[in-house]
Protein backbone atom coordinates (compact mmCIF):
# COMPACT_ATOMS: atom_id res chain seq x y z
CA UNK A 1 0.00 0.00 0.00
CA UNK A 2 1.24 3.75 -0.96
CA UNK A 3 1.93 5.78 2.11
CA UNK A 4 -1.47 7.93 1.53
CA UNK A 5 -1.98 11.56 3.40
CA UNK A 6 -5.06 13.70 3.08
CA UNK A 7 -4.84 17.03 3.37
CA UNK A 8 -7.93 19.14 4.39
CA UNK A 9 -8.38 22.19 1.50
CA UNK A 10 -11.73 23.15 3.09
CA UNK A 11 -13.43 23.00 6.88
CA UNK A 12 -15.87 20.78 5.94
CA UNK A 13 -15.19 18.87 2.41
CA UNK A 14 -12.25 18.18 -0.05
CA UNK A 15 -8.69 16.96 1.07
CA UNK A 16 -5.91 16.69 -1.40
CA UNK A 17 -4.57 12.86 -1.78
CA UNK A 18 -0.72 12.23 -1.59
CA UNK A 19 1.68 9.38 -1.71
CA UNK A 20 -0.26 7.51 -4.24
CA UNK A 21 0.25 6.99 -8.10
CA UNK A 22 -3.23 6.27 -9.21
CA UNK A 23 -1.80 3.93 -12.42
CA UNK A 24 -0.23 1.61 -9.91
CA UNK A 25 -2.72 1.80 -7.48
CA UNK A 26 -4.53 -2.02 -7.36
CA UNK A 27 -4.14 -3.33 -4.36
CA UNK A 28 -7.04 -3.86 -1.99
CA UNK A 29 -5.21 -1.75 0.95
CA UNK A 30 -5.45 1.04 -1.20
CA UNK A 31 -8.48 1.26 -2.83
CA UNK A 32 -10.10 0.90 0.68
CA UNK A 33 -8.02 3.42 2.35
CA UNK A 34 -9.48 5.93 -0.87
CA UNK A 35 -13.02 4.75 -0.38
CA UNK A 36 -13.06 5.87 3.16
CA UNK A 37 -11.17 9.04 2.73
CA UNK A 38 -13.95 9.73 0.10
CA UNK A 39 -16.70 8.85 2.22
CA UNK A 40 -15.01 11.27 4.65
CA UNK A 41 -14.39 14.36 2.30
CA UNK A 42 -16.41 13.93 -0.31
CA UNK A 43 -13.35 15.54 -3.10
CA UNK A 44 -10.66 14.50 -3.10
CA UNK A 45 -7.81 16.00 -5.27
CA UNK A 46 -4.76 14.03 -6.90
CA UNK A 47 -1.85 16.13 -8.07
CA UNK A 48 0.90 14.70 -11.06
CA UNK A 49 -1.44 12.06 -12.38
CA UNK A 50 -0.23 11.82 -15.86
CA UNK A 51 -3.38 9.18 -16.77
CA UNK A 52 -3.99 8.22 -20.71
CA UNK A 53 -7.52 7.19 -21.22
CA UNK A 54 -6.66 3.52 -20.91
CA UNK A 55 -5.17 4.20 -17.43
CA UNK A 56 -7.92 6.61 -16.61
CA UNK A 57 -10.43 3.65 -17.15
CA UNK A 58 -8.72 0.69 -15.45
CA UNK A 59 -8.22 2.55 -12.30
CA UNK A 60 -11.88 3.54 -12.21
CA UNK A 61 -13.03 0.12 -12.89
CA UNK A 62 -11.14 -1.08 -10.55
CA UNK A 63 -11.72 0.66 -7.46
CA UNK A 64 -15.68 1.57 -7.83
CA UNK A 65 -16.64 -1.55 -10.51
CA UNK A 66 -19.27 -0.51 -12.89
CA UNK A 67 -18.57 2.26 -15.31
CA UNK A 68 -22.06 5.12 -16.46
CA UNK A 69 -22.18 5.15 -20.69
CA UNK A 70 -24.87 6.65 -20.98
CA UNK A 71 -24.32 10.22 -20.56
CA UNK A 72 -26.56 12.97 -21.83
CA UNK A 73 -24.07 14.17 -25.02
CA UNK A 74 -24.37 10.27 -26.36
CA UNK A 75 -28.05 10.92 -27.44
CA UNK A 76 -26.95 13.89 -29.71
CA UNK A 77 -23.49 12.78 -30.97
CA UNK A 78 -20.87 10.07 -30.95
CA UNK A 79 -18.00 11.09 -28.43
CA UNK A 80 -14.42 11.78 -30.55
CA UNK A 81 -12.93 9.57 -27.93
CA UNK A 82 -13.92 6.44 -29.17
CA UNK A 83 -15.55 5.32 -26.13
CA UNK A 84 -18.71 6.26 -24.14
CA UNK A 85 -17.61 5.32 -20.78
CA UNK A 86 -14.76 8.29 -21.19
CA UNK A 87 -16.68 11.49 -21.46
CA UNK A 88 -15.40 14.42 -23.64
CA UNK A 89 -15.24 17.53 -21.39
CA UNK A 90 -13.51 19.57 -23.63
CA UNK A 91 -14.16 22.88 -25.76
CA UNK A 92 -12.24 21.47 -28.62
CA UNK A 93 -13.57 19.44 -32.07
CA UNK A 94 -12.35 16.14 -33.75
CA UNK A 95 -9.08 18.37 -35.22
CA UNK A 96 -8.24 19.69 -31.71
CA UNK A 97 -10.11 23.28 -32.88
CA UNK A 98 -12.07 25.50 -30.71
CA UNK A 99 -15.52 24.76 -31.30
CA UNK A 100 -17.40 27.54 -33.40
CA UNK A 101 -19.49 29.43 -31.28
CA UNK A 102 -22.87 28.13 -32.69
CA UNK A 103 -21.42 24.67 -32.58
CA UNK A 104 -24.61 22.27 -30.93
CA UNK A 105 -21.88 20.61 -28.55
CA UNK A 106 -20.59 23.82 -27.26
CA UNK A 107 -23.78 25.13 -26.56
CA UNK A 108 -25.20 22.05 -24.71
CA UNK A 109 -21.86 22.10 -22.71
CA UNK A 110 -22.50 25.79 -21.19
CA UNK A 111 -24.99 23.92 -19.04
CA UNK A 112 -22.17 22.50 -17.07
CA UNK A 113 -21.85 26.14 -15.59
CA UNK A 114 -24.92 25.49 -14.28
CA UNK A 115 -25.18 23.44 -10.72
CA UNK A 116 -25.29 20.03 -11.10
CA UNK A 117 -24.62 16.20 -9.99
CA UNK A 118 -23.53 13.95 -12.66
CA UNK A 119 -25.61 11.29 -14.26
CA UNK A 120 -28.39 12.34 -11.50
CA UNK A 121 -31.59 11.67 -14.74
CA UNK A 122 -30.59 8.43 -15.19
CA UNK A 123 -31.43 4.72 -13.45
CA UNK A 124 -28.80 4.10 -11.37
CA UNK A 125 -27.35 7.56 -11.00
CA UNK A 126 -23.93 8.72 -10.80
CA UNK A 127 -21.46 7.41 -7.67
CA UNK A 128 -17.93 8.96 -8.12
CA UNK A 129 -16.86 10.88 -11.11
CA UNK A 130 -13.20 11.16 -12.12
CA UNK A 131 -11.98 14.29 -13.93
CA UNK A 132 -8.54 14.45 -14.92
CA UNK A 133 -6.68 17.21 -16.58
CA UNK A 134 -5.17 17.00 -20.08
CA UNK A 135 -5.23 20.34 -21.70
CA UNK A 136 -5.29 23.24 -19.37
CA UNK A 137 -5.78 27.17 -20.46
CA UNK A 138 -3.52 29.84 -19.54
CA UNK A 139 -6.36 31.59 -18.18
CA UNK A 140 -8.73 30.91 -15.34
CA UNK A 141 -11.08 27.83 -15.87
CA UNK A 142 -11.86 26.61 -12.69
CA UNK A 143 -14.33 24.29 -11.10
CA UNK A 144 -16.76 24.71 -8.20
CA UNK A 145 -17.92 22.31 -5.90
CA UNK A 146 -20.68 22.44 -3.25
CA UNK A 147 -20.55 20.62 0.18
CA UNK A 148 -24.89 19.53 0.60
CA UNK A 149 -24.21 17.23 3.12
CA UNK A 150 -22.92 20.64 5.53
CA UNK A 151 -25.68 22.62 3.92
CA UNK A 152 -28.38 20.28 4.73
CA UNK A 153 -26.63 20.05 8.31
CA UNK A 154 -27.46 23.94 8.55
CA UNK A 155 -31.12 23.28 8.13
CA UNK A 156 -33.43 23.39 11.34
CA UNK A 157 -35.24 20.27 11.97
CA UNK A 158 -37.88 21.35 10.77
CA UNK A 159 -36.99 22.04 7.33
CA UNK A 160 -35.30 19.04 7.19
CA UNK A 161 -38.38 17.00 8.57
CA UNK A 162 -40.49 18.92 5.51
CA UNK A 163 -37.63 17.70 3.31
CA UNK A 164 -37.56 14.22 4.18
CA UNK A 165 -40.19 12.40 2.06
CA UNK A 166 -39.65 14.12 -1.23
CA UNK A 167 -38.45 13.17 -4.64
CA UNK A 168 -37.83 15.32 -7.70
CA UNK A 169 -37.56 14.17 -11.27
CA UNK A 170 -33.96 15.00 -12.94
CA UNK A 171 -33.59 15.41 -16.15
CA UNK A 172 -30.76 16.50 -18.28
CA UNK A 173 -32.87 17.90 -20.81
CA UNK A 174 -34.24 20.28 -18.11
CA UNK A 175 -30.98 22.04 -17.33
CA UNK A 176 -30.46 22.37 -20.72
CA UNK A 177 -33.92 24.11 -21.45
CA UNK A 178 -32.82 26.74 -18.59
CA UNK A 179 -30.50 28.07 -21.00
CA UNK A 180 -32.06 28.05 -24.54
CA UNK A 181 -31.43 24.67 -25.90
CA UNK A 182 -33.30 22.76 -28.28
CA UNK A 183 -34.27 19.26 -28.80
CA UNK A 184 -36.25 17.17 -31.31
CA UNK A 185 -38.73 14.81 -30.61
CA UNK A 186 -36.37 11.82 -30.49
CA UNK A 187 -34.12 13.35 -28.07
CA UNK A 188 -36.15 14.47 -25.45
CA UNK A 189 -37.71 10.88 -25.29
CA UNK A 190 -33.78 9.43 -25.70
CA UNK A 191 -33.56 11.97 -22.36
CA UNK A 192 -36.71 11.20 -20.64
CA UNK A 193 -34.71 11.52 -17.57
CA UNK A 194 -35.65 9.55 -13.54
CA UNK A 195 -37.19 10.51 -10.43
CA UNK A 196 -34.28 10.57 -7.12
CA UNK A 197 -34.73 11.40 -3.48
CA UNK A 198 -34.46 14.96 -2.43
CA UNK A 199 -32.52 13.63 0.14
CA UNK A 200 -29.25 11.30 0.35
CA UNK A 201 -28.34 8.87 3.50
CA UNK A 202 -25.01 7.00 3.87
CA UNK A 203 -25.54 3.79 5.89
CA UNK A 204 -21.34 4.41 5.60
CA UNK A 205 -21.67 7.02 7.51
CA UNK A 206 -24.85 8.09 9.07
CA UNK A 207 -25.11 11.46 7.48
CA UNK A 208 -27.68 12.57 4.90
CA UNK A 209 -27.12 15.29 2.30
CA UNK A 210 -29.53 17.42 -0.15
CA UNK A 211 -29.29 15.89 -3.64
CA UNK A 212 -29.95 19.13 -5.99
CA UNK A 213 -29.04 20.11 -9.42
CA UNK A 214 -29.87 21.72 -12.47
CA UNK A 215 -31.21 18.77 -13.89
CA UNK A 216 -34.13 18.71 -10.79
CA UNK A 217 -37.28 20.00 -12.86
CA UNK A 218 -39.80 19.48 -10.31
CA UNK A 219 -40.87 17.72 -7.39
CA UNK A 220 -43.11 15.01 -7.50
CA UNK A 221 -45.63 15.52 -4.21
CA UNK A 222 -45.94 19.83 -4.89
CA UNK A 223 -47.48 21.48 -7.38
CA UNK A 224 -44.78 22.37 -10.24
CA UNK A 225 -44.74 26.06 -9.44
CA UNK A 226 -43.83 25.57 -5.69
CA UNK A 227 -41.72 22.95 -6.14
CA UNK A 228 -39.60 24.78 -7.97
CA UNK A 229 -39.19 27.71 -5.73
CA UNK A 230 -38.71 25.32 -3.31
CA UNK A 231 -35.39 23.47 -5.33
CA UNK A 232 -34.53 27.03 -6.12
CA UNK A 233 -34.31 28.34 -2.50
CA UNK A 234 -32.65 25.18 -1.17
CA UNK A 235 -29.91 25.53 -4.45
CA UNK A 236 -28.83 29.14 -2.94
CA UNK A 237 -28.90 27.85 0.27
CA UNK A 238 -26.26 24.86 -0.78
CA UNK A 239 -24.03 26.89 -2.74
CA UNK A 240 -23.73 29.99 -0.13
CA UNK A 241 -19.88 30.60 0.34
CA UNK A 242 -19.38 28.46 3.45
CA UNK A 243 -20.23 25.43 1.26
CA UNK A 244 -18.08 26.16 -1.94
CA UNK A 245 -14.83 25.06 -2.76
CA UNK A 246 -13.52 26.20 -5.99
CA UNK A 247 -10.75 24.17 -7.62
CA UNK A 248 -8.08 25.77 -9.68
CA UNK A 249 -6.74 23.18 -11.82
CA UNK A 250 -2.84 22.48 -12.74
CA UNK A 251 -1.95 20.18 -15.31
CA UNK A 252 -2.14 16.61 -14.72
CA UNK A 253 -4.72 16.58 -12.05
CA UNK A 254 -7.23 14.28 -11.05
CA UNK A 255 -10.51 15.71 -8.98
CA UNK A 256 -12.35 13.14 -7.77
CA UNK A 257 -15.98 13.58 -6.21
CA UNK A 258 -19.11 11.90 -4.54
CA UNK A 259 -22.09 12.86 -6.66
CA UNK A 260 -24.54 11.87 -3.78
CA UNK A 261 -23.09 14.39 -1.23
CA UNK A 262 -21.66 17.03 -3.59
CA UNK A 263 -22.79 19.58 -6.67
CA UNK A 264 -20.07 21.00 -9.16
CA UNK A 265 -19.97 23.58 -12.01
CA UNK A 266 -17.44 24.95 -14.53
CA UNK A 267 -16.87 28.04 -14.37
CA UNK A 268 -16.67 30.26 -17.47
CA UNK A 269 -13.43 31.31 -19.48
CA UNK A 270 -12.49 32.47 -22.96
CA UNK A 271 -13.70 29.20 -24.88
CA UNK A 272 -13.56 30.67 -27.96
CA UNK A 273 -10.07 30.98 -27.87
CA UNK A 274 -7.95 28.84 -25.07
CA UNK A 275 -8.34 24.77 -25.89
CA UNK A 276 -9.43 23.00 -22.18
CA UNK A 277 -9.57 19.26 -22.58
CA UNK A 278 -10.15 17.11 -19.21
CA UNK A 279 -11.80 13.59 -19.70
CA UNK A 280 -14.34 12.30 -17.00
CA UNK A 281 -15.28 8.77 -16.40
CA UNK A 282 -18.51 8.49 -13.74
CA UNK A 283 -18.82 4.90 -11.93
CA UNK A 284 -22.72 3.81 -11.38
CA UNK A 285 -24.82 3.79 -8.13
CA UNK A 286 -24.89 0.39 -7.53
CA UNK A 287 -24.01 -2.05 -4.25
CA UNK A 288 -20.42 -3.19 -4.46
CA UNK A 289 -19.89 -6.56 -4.25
Amino acid sequence: MSTLEFIPLHPTFVAEARGVDLRQAQDEATLTALHAAMDRYGVLVFREQPLTDAEQLAFAQAWDGNLHTKTGISALTQSRLGNEALTDISNVDENGDPLDSSDRRRVYGLANQLWHTDASFENPPGRYSLLSARVIPPVPADTEFADTRAAWDALSPTEQARLLPLTAHHSIAHSREILGFSFSAEERERLHGNPQPLVRYSKVTGRRALYLAAHASHLLEMPVAEGRLLLRDLMTHATAAPFVYRHVWQDRDLVIWDNRTTMHRARPFDDKHHRRELRRVTTLDIERA
